[in-house]
């Protein structure tokens, strides 16, 4: 039966910071969803098992075939879609044998199925295309549906699936959470998509004390940890309470000696108390204290166990809460204003036809369509990286755009140069006190960009944008949640709903565009 084992494995960063220790898990013909905080190592688990890194110690043991979708399906010059198939030099002999050009060995083990398969591949995440389709003409979210086809064609006993809705437009989650629902191999998932996660057979969630399995869907996860929580949160509190009725009854044992103390000393003072008695009850108090003294050693440290047992049930997570300085937008500055704008990459083939709208203070606008319908375009004209091939953009007030890939950010600099790069204004407290804002407090500021996770990266996009003493009156979101783990998202959510400057928007997340109050959507569509 395909199986995958991890046993006492354990792995740590470049720079020494121990990620997995002792880890052991198993895996089997059953759709696994992957779960836990930003940085705390699941595309890394993942790398680890699909051989990218190698384990500090440990070992990991994988029976059966294994197929791989990454985050971000790699495009290299010239790449078709049957490239990802891995099929490109079989469709070559496919046109050879249909021109009459083949050879006598090519046309004996020619797959004449080859195509019809694959396009049943496509089809089966929603793509009508042809396999020569070169990968630089597909979206985002159409790679990530390709690179899914080709793993359904592969027919692997394992699918590892990294983020597999991210960049997919509602049609193309469809087909991702269909395909998971309908799988009958292994699978191992990670993702922040609620829907997804409710077709999986179980949960493993990693934290940075190990990792646990729970049977059951997302829901049935939740529903676990709720109660195990509760739990262990009243283990945690009443080894607390313990431990104050220890401390306290030390101190009261500690007073009553010295009361006691003093009053021996006053009568041995006056003279009129023998001095084998006087010796006598200063051996007996000594004894009594030491007894004491024992005695409240023994206790402090039997309660003092109890309570760091009870702490290390407990993932101590403090949650992000972001308070963000005001913009002073006005509600009738035009923050955004296009006319008649047709763009592209390419002057013959526009991506964007007589494009006109205006954003008028501080609204909150979700650009909506299907994937390959010009969101992110539109996105790169508005922040300026990308100029029209026709018509006007006008952006009379300071914007900040956080991508899918926070490219705003210098991978090779720490968070706090980074911060301090795009505010030079601020000093070295405000520096600080903004990043603690965003849970990058102390060491935790020096990270290096480029080691971090896609949800601490984007974590610390917002803080440097957000974080400085004038926050830009437009903020331009391309799928902001895609690398955040849930709870983050709910964090996020908390501060774009506090955030008093207009919003431009790409998102397929439903739940989230509601949480942080868009007031209208601009559906592109197809042109």
């Amino acid at each position: 039966m395909p199986s995958i084992t991890l046993a006492n494995l354990s792995w740590s960063t470049p720079d020494g910071r121990p990620l997995f220790s002792n880890l052991n898990l198993g895996f089997g013909p059953e759709r696994t969803g992957l779960v836990g905080r930003n940085g705390v190592g699941k595309t890394t688990l993942l790398r680890l098992i699909a051989g990218d890194f190698l384990p500090s110690s440990g070992s990991i043991s994988v029976s059966g075939s294994l197929e791989v979708l990454r985050q971000d399906v790699q495009v290299t010059p010239h790449a078709t879609i049957a490239d990802l198939f891995g099929a490109r030099d079989a469709l070559a002999v496919l046109a050879r044998a249909e021109a009459g050009e083949a050879s006598g060995d090519e046309l004996a083990g020619i797959d004449w199925t080859l195509e019809a398969r694959m396009a049943e591949a496509l089809a089966r995440v929603g793509l009508d295309l042809d396999a020569r389709t070169p990968l630089e003409t597909l979206s985002g979210g159409q790679r990530t549906r390709a690179g899914l086809a080709a793993l359904i064609f592969a027919e692997a006993d394992f699918l590892i699936l990294d983020e597999p809705t991210n960049n997919l437009d509602r049609d193309g989650r469809r087909a991702v959470i269909d395909l998971v629902a309908g799988w009958r191999g292994g699978a191992i998932i990670v993702s922040h998509d609620r829907e997804l996660l409710e077709t999986v057979d179980a949960i493993v969630e990693l934290t940075s004390l190990g990792a646990t399995r729970y049977g059951g869907n997302w829901s049935g996860y939740r529903e676990r940890k709720a109660l195990e929580l509760a739990a262990v949160e009243r283990d945690l509190a009443d080894a607390e309470k313990r431990m104050a009725e220890v401390n306290r009854t030390a101190q009261e044992m500690t007073e009553r000696k010295a009361r006691k103390d003093r009053v021996g000393r006053k009568k041995a003072a006056k003279g009129d108390m023998p001095r084998i008695v006087a010796g006598g009850m200063k051996r007996r108090a000594e004894n009594t204290s030491g007894n004491n003294a024992r005695l409240a050693e023994r206790l402090g440290t039997q309660a003092g166990e109890d309570l760091s047992l009870a702490r290390e049930r407990i993932e101590i997570l403090q949650p992000l809460s972001v308070a963000l300085p005001p913009t002073g937008l006005p509600a009738s500055r035009i923050v955004v204003r296009i006319d008649d704008v047709t763009a592209g990459y390419q002057a013959g083939s526009p991506i964007l036809r007589d494009i006109s709208f205006e954003i008028t203070g501080p609204e909150r606008i979700a650009v909506t369509g299907p994937n390959g319908s010009g969101k992110t375009t539109l996105l790169s004209l508005v922040s300026g990286s990308l100029l029209p091939l026709s018509g006007t953009v006008r952006v009379p007030v300071k914007s900040a755009m956080l991508d899918q890939r926070v490219s705003l950010l210098d991978a090779a600099l720490s968070i706090h140069d980074n911060f301090r790069r795009l505010n030079p204004q601020a000093d070295e407290n405000a520096c600080r006190a903004a990043l603690a804002r965003f849970m990058f407090r102390a060491d935790a500021a020096l990270q290096v960009v480029g080691t971090l996770s896609g949800g601490q990266m984007l974590r610390a996009g917002l803080a440097c944008v957000l974080g400085g003493p004038e926050p830009p009156p437009l903020l331009i979101l391309d799928e902001p949640t895609n690398h955040l783990d849930i709870d983050s998202v709910a964090a996020v959510e908390a501060g774009l709903r506090a955030y008093d400057g207009a919003l431009l928007v790409v998102s397929h997340d439903e739940v989230f565009l509601d949480a942080i109050g868009i007031t209208r959507r601009l559906d592109l569509g197809f042109a």
